[in-house]
């Protein structure tokens, strides 16, 4: 792809990458596959779960958010990762880039704070490397592609004592994802 100058950083340019105000950038690019935003889990639907102290999952249409329903108490001390399909492809190897779709909520209320399903459509994460908070590297690597997975992040393996302003996420909140694993490179 060629991108003239006023299609890129316009007049500004990017100093902190050394571009210009009049360079023209060239990217290659590699499409190894393509996920619609309907894209979701293929395999064995597992029995719905049945500990009481875990947040009920509906199954959802494609390509939208399932509602979860948060227990009346207190959030589990540690991650808690269950399969609520499990998926019929390759387990997800530390290192590589897992294409997901993903619904984030809080414990205390049962509000989304952030989903691919309501944006762009799914997405790609380094795994297992660090570069996503440590619930996710711990919980999702050695799952298969095509799982949905429910993972219960306490606050020390999501955002920390800080949380994140931006989402509204406190340094106190114990985050529930569902999240469909939907290809890995």
């Amino acid at each position: 792809a060629r991108i003239p100058p006023g299609d890129g950083f316009g007049a500004d340019g990017d100093p902190k990458h050394q571009v210009g105000s009049d360079d023209t950038l060239v990217y290659v690019l590699d499409v190894r596959a393509v996920y619609p935003k309907s894209a979701g889990p293929h395999g064995k639907k597992q029995a719905p779960l049945s500990d009481p102290g875990l947040p009920r999952v509906a199954d959802a249409p494609a390509g939208k958010a399932p509602v979860v329903t948060m227990p009346r108490s207190a959030p589990p001390k540690r991650l808690e990762v269950r399969a609520l399909v499990r998926g019929d492809g390759p387990a997800v190897r530390k290192g590589q880039l897992l294409v997901l779709q993903y619904a984030g909520y809080f414990w205390r209320n049962g509000q989304v704070f952030d989903a691919s399903w309501s944006k762009a459509g799914p997405r790609a994460v380094p795994i297992g490397t660090g570069q996503v908070m440590k619930g996710w590297d711990q919980g999702l690597v050695g799952q298969r592609v095509g799982s949905r997975m429910l993972l219960v992040v306490p606050p020390s393996l999501g955002y920390g004592k800080k949380g994140l302003a931006q989402a509204g996420i406190k340094g106190s909140d114990t985050l529930v994802f569902v999240v469909d694993l939907l290809g890995v490179n």
